[in-house]
């Protein structure tokens, strides 16, 4: 990322809001740390201004991180940008000489992501001690720990000011590659679409893209979350009538991907203007966003809730417990018929031909060897598409998978603006569970989005025993933050939306999903059959359930 000025915490210890005489003291000061993890992520990486860069510590419960101001310096905020791995305990301790110490701040009940936390006292030695890690696999990491100085004016009227305003830009795309690529898709909170320049008369700096906010505002935050055409040299801009600007901020090292900015400025118009293109071709931004007070914002549309974790409300559920041969329940689950994709051999069958019910609490999906619609084999999938969807929450099947080469199950999400018209991968998939019958020793959780998908989804791969020789538990735990992947109640990956942001491309999954489950045969990932893959192939699948 490229250096910011400091990140304005979304974890209130004191409300988000603007900041005036504040200053950054910490940045690229000496740090010392109990440990790092590897060579690749040392305690500088935190105090480096670059949230692409991460401090991460050894796999253990108690651990410190401390920053040298240099001189006793007044402290009045501490903001951390934590990484995944983040401190559910911790202390903030102040120290003059590095000897005695007092505490400045306890919390037993933080959450990670953004967070903000107001001090007061004097300090030349600025510690974290971390005493309780949010995953017990792991140890701590965050992006960024910056120490500021100065009065802290908090305004818990401070709130995004550019959502659905007007916008305009020194040129569009507007064509098959892009469309529309207009510059109000910068301004819709839908990270899924984006502004882009047009290549029309090729590719020229500067590029510039402004919003209106409709009445003069005081800004405090820009967010940045570029498409891979970024401004390596950049300004952000305010102005009283879209003619005369004043530069906020500015920087030539910007490296793309998410860049959070605490500038401020008093505008009715906000600009990025580009000078350097970090690339061959144009700039282009998923999301601009614009913090502060003032202006004439309208709020989009609210999120729910997060979930409390063990979740256990259960929203839905399909325990698959009727008669042998009984299809499953049209209340819940459509059919879904016809010629895959990803290179796949067999049709889905309509009127779910094959998957029944086996009257041993069970859903039979049955890949079979048959001639049906000019195809050999046929198979089925299922999904909740009309009939449930679902944002947050804990959504969990017990499932056997089959064995042989060429087989492929999975229990996965869709975006229900799918169902819309909006095109993979824009409206966003979250594979929970993806098992190749070449190897039923290893699986896979996956999320694909505009900006990584296909073989380039962010996801993880990870060993076990043979899933095929029983049943197992696959899950996700989702919310505004993240998701959680589990294989029998143990943590196999997680995906942090801080860090996706910062390191593959926007997080598109704030919205609602539908429920999928497919045994697919052949094709782009699970490879060809063979003469040793068994026909008939049968998934198991003991239950469906949705918690929040």
């Amino acid at each position: 990322m490229a250096a910011v000025a400091g990140l304005l915490g979304a974890l209130c210890v004191a409300p988000s809001g603007a900041q005036a005489a504040e200053t950054l003291v910490s940045q690229n000061k000496p740090v010392t740390a109990s440990s790092s993890e590897w060579a690749g992520t040392p305690a500088t990486a935190a105090v480096d201004g670059d949230n692409g860069t991460r401090w991460s510590s050894a796999f253990a419960a108690s651990q410190w991180f401390q920053v040298d101001l240099g001189a006793s310096t007044s402290v009045s905020r501490i903001a951390i940008n934590w990484e995944g791995a983040y401190a559910k305990a911790f202390t903030i301790q102040f120290s003059t000489d590095g000897a005695t110490y007092t505490q400045a701040y306890a919390t037993t009940t933080a959450t990670g992501g953004q967070q903000s936390v107001t001090v007061s006292g004097t300090a030349r030695y600025v510690r974290i001690n971390l005493t309780q890690r949010a995953l017990e696999a792991y140890g701590y990491s965050f992006w960024e720990f910056q120490v500021f100085s100065g009065s802290v004016v908090t305004n818990p009227t401070n709130r995004l000011l550019s959502y659905g305003k007007p916008a305009r830009a020194s040129s569009e795309q507007n064509d098959v590659n892009c469309n529309p690529c207009t510059a109000d898709r910068a301004f819709d909170n839908d990270p899924a679409s984006r502004w882009a320049t047009s290549s029309t008369n090729g590719w020229v700096d500067p590029g510039w893209i402004y919003v209106d906010l409709g009445a003069t505002a005081q800004v405090t935050q820009v967010v940045l979350q570029w498409d891979p055409a970024y401004g390596k040299a950049y300004q952000i801009q305010v102005s009283p009538d879209a003619t005369n600007w004043t530069t906020i901020y500015s920087t030539t090292t910007g490296d793309g991907l998410k860049d959070v900015i605490n500038a401020t400025g008093s505008g009715r118009y906000v600009r990025m203007y580009g000078t350097a293109r970090g690339g061959p071709y144009g700039y282009s931004l998923w999301e601009f966003s614009v913090y502060g007070t003032g202006g004439n914002p309208v709020d989009p549309p609210a999120k729910p809730a997060d979930p409390a974790f063990p979740a256990t409300r259960l929203v839905f559920s399909d325990e698959f417990n009727g008669a042998n041969g009984a299809k499953p329940d049209t209340s819940k689950w459509t059919y879904d018929p016809g010629v895959p994709q990803n290179g796949e051999i067999q049709y889905y069958t309509p009127n779910s031909e094959n998957a029944s019910m086996n009257g041993a609490g069970q859903l039979v999906v049955e890949a079979r060897k048959q001639d049906y619609q000019g195809r050999q084999y046929t198979s089925a999938r299922m999904n909740t598409s009309n009939k449930f969807h679902v944002q947050y929450g804990r959504i969990e099947a017990r499932i056997k998978v089959p064995k042989g080469n060429g087989l492929w199950p999975a229990f996965w999400m869709m975006g229900s603006d799918f169902l819309q018209g909006r095109p993979w991968p824009y409206n966003g998939e979250i594979d929970i569970m993806e098992v190749l019958g070449r190897n039923t020793s290893e699986a896979y959780s996956t999320l694909h989005a505009p900006a990584y998908n296909g073989a380039g989804g962010y996801g993880q791969k990870y060993s076990t025993v043979d899933l095929s020789q029983d049943f197992h538990v696959w899950a996700v735990e989702w919310d505004s933050k993240g998701m959680r992947f589990f294989l029998d109640n143990t943590l196999v990956f997680t995906a942090a939306k801080d860090t996706v942001e910062n390191t593959r491309g926007p997080w598109i999954y704030d919205h609602q999903f539908y429920l999928i489950l497919n045994l697919a045969v052949g094709g782009d990932f699970p490879g060809p059959i063979d003469a040793s893959t068994p026909f008939p192939s049968r998934m198991l699948v003991d239950y469906v359930r949705v918690y929040q």
